[in-house]
Parts: structure tokens; C-alpha cells; sequence
């Protein structure tokens, strides 16, 4: 682990933010439209999410930087924007965790998967760790104090991505997406917990977890084989259930109250970060702010 990490997680455990696509949809984003885009064209929405986690208690808050490689921004024409992209998602949730005076709030930065199967031999491997290279570094320069490769499903590009990112001298989190297999215990790919660990400890990584894929329950045996895999700090960021279509709208039925509950659960099975993923809102993280206080 890094030094770094161990001073944050010196007074135990920190909870991070929650869903930020289910966010900006709420306020505006049009079916299409990248994300990341909103950082030049709209950061006051995006400022806004950031803000309202902030103020929800959050001690680490991720950015609108998750698509930013430049794989995917060439799908949406914006290949050369790579760096100012970055630069000013990170700039966004810097100047948002700066204005919570009373405590620090740290800037995670977030970059998820390229998009490219590697296996398919579009790109080389050398190629993908230079795109992956060149969003840290934007980044970093955007103020990030560390860097959350997250969502992946393949442990070989998440290593690769791992390298990439320690290239800037920041602490590293790596989350993948476990959502197959009968226990829902495999990523996409078909890796277990123990062998993502084993792939991205050898590449670096300071501390590592899942995201996204599933409800927050089934995060508990998740975090239960991770912290038995690895002294590393555990990343653990569940969605709000399963998503159902009500009325044409995806609704997330879990309530804050009951997510609040079972975060306390993986704090316990020895989750050092907690926060949440799809369908959790500023609401999710003011009621574990307020768990975690009162416990």
C-alpha cells in the first residue's frame, strides 16, 4: 500500500461518492451525448453533482472522466480533446472538494475501460498503455490525488491501466465488475476475485475492489474473499440494487436506509473504501455518512 493511503486511512475507513451517470441524466443529459463532454460544455451541471457529494459527507469524490481514453472519445469525435477533457474533469471535482472547509475531501480521479478487446488485436498493448498514459498524466495535471481504474471486466487490460496510471506517482485503485457466473462472482471475462488481485498487485495497484455489476448484497461476499486475497485496502462500491423499467425509466428500488445498513456490513468484512455505483444518489451518502458517524 501506499504511504499515502495509509496516512488518509489512518482514522479508519473513508466513504466515498455514488452514481455520477444517473446524476447528470437527472440534470439534463440527453440520451447520446458523452458524458464527458459536459466538462467543456457544461461544467456547472457537472460541478454540481460534485458538489452535492461533497456535501453529502463524501471524504473521496471521483470525476467526470470515466470515457475519457481516447478510444472512446474518438466514437464521439473528440480524440484531440483527451487532455483538456481530463484536465478539466479533474479541475471540476478539485475546486468541488475545496470547498468543504471543515474536512479534507480528496479527488479520485476515474478512468474506466478503453472499449478495446484486446484479444480481437485491434490495438497493441504498447497503444493501450499510451492512451491510458496520456489521460493519467491530463489528470494528474488536473489536480486528481489519485486514480480509480474502475469498471473493468478484462484483468489484463485493468494491469495495463494500472502501469499507465503509475506513471504519474499517485496512488492507484483498481475495481473491476463482477457480474457473471451463477454466484455473480466473475467479471465478463471470467476472473475471479483472487485472480484479479494477483494480476493487479503485480502490476502495482495500492489498493483494489469491484463496482458497478451488481446490488449492494452481493458485494458482501465480494469484499470476503478480497480482504482473505490481500493485505491492500478494499475499494467497495455497490449499485442500488438491480435496475428495473418502470413507465420507460430505470428505477433503482433499494432505499438509502437499507444501502446505509449493508455498507456497514462490508466495513465490517473489512471494506476501507465504501461508497456507491449505479442508482445511488447524494441521499445514499448523507445517510452512510451518518451510519458511519453514529456506529
Amino acid at each position: 500500500m501506499s504511504e499515502k493511503l495509509s496516512q488518509w486511512l489512518a482514522n479508519g475507513p473513508l466513504i466515498t461518492d455514488g452514481g455520477w451517470g444517473t446524476q447528470l441524466q437527472l440534470s439534463g443529459l440527453p440520451l447520446g451525448v458523452h458524458p464527458d463532454l459536459w466538462n467543456l460544455t457544461n461544467p456547472a451541471a457537472v460541478m454540481a453533482v460534485a458538489t452535492a457529494y461533497v456535501q453529502a459527507g463524501s471524504d473521496i469524490i471521483l470525476t467526470n472522466t470515466f470515457g475519457s481514453s481516447r478510444f472512446l472519445l474518438a466514437k464521439h469525435q473528440a480524440e484531440n480533446q483527451v487532455r483538456e477533457i481530463n484536465i478539466r474533469g479533474a479541475e471540476i471535482s478539485r475546486k468541488a472538494a475545496d470547498t468543504e472547509k471543515s474536512r479534507t475531501v480528496r479527488v479520485f480521479a476515474s478512468m474506466g475501460p478503453s472499449g478495446i478487446l484486446l484479444m480481437m488485436g485491434d490495438v497493441s498493448r504498447d497503444q493501450l498503455f499510451d492512451a491510458f498514459v496520456e489521460q493519467a498524466q491530463s489528470l494528474k495535471e488536473g489536480g486528481a490525488d489519485a486514480i480509480v481504474i474502475e469498471t473493468m471486466s478484462d484483468p489484463e487490460e485493468a494491469a495495463i491501466a494500472v502501469r499507465a496510471a503509475k506513471t504519474t506517482g499517485l496512488p492507484v485503485v483498481g475495481s473491476l465488475t463482477f457480474d457473471s457466473g451463477k454466484k455473480k462472482d466473475r467479471t465478463m471475462m471470467g476472473t475471479a476475485p483472487e485472480q484479479a488481485v494477483d494480476a493487479l498487485t503485480e502490476a502495482g495497484v495500492d489498493a483494489i475492489g469491484s463496482n458497478c455489476g451488481q446490488g449492494i448484497d452481493g458485494f458482501i461476499p465480494l469484499c470476503e474473499r478480497f480482504r482473505a486475497a490481500t493485505d491492500l485496502p478494499v475499494w467497495m462500491k455497490g449499485n442500488a440494487g438491480l435496475p428495473e423499467m418502470i413507465d420507460g425509466k430505470t428505477v433503482y428500488r433499494q432505499t438509502p436506509e437499507n444501502f446505509a445498513e449493508k455498507a456497514l456490513v462490508l466495513i465490517e468484512k473489512g471494506a476501507q473504501f465504501i461508497g456507491g455505483c449505479c442508482g445511488t444518489t447524494p441521499l445514499f451518502i448523507e445517510r452512510l455518512r451518518a451510519v458511519l458517524n453514529n456506529s
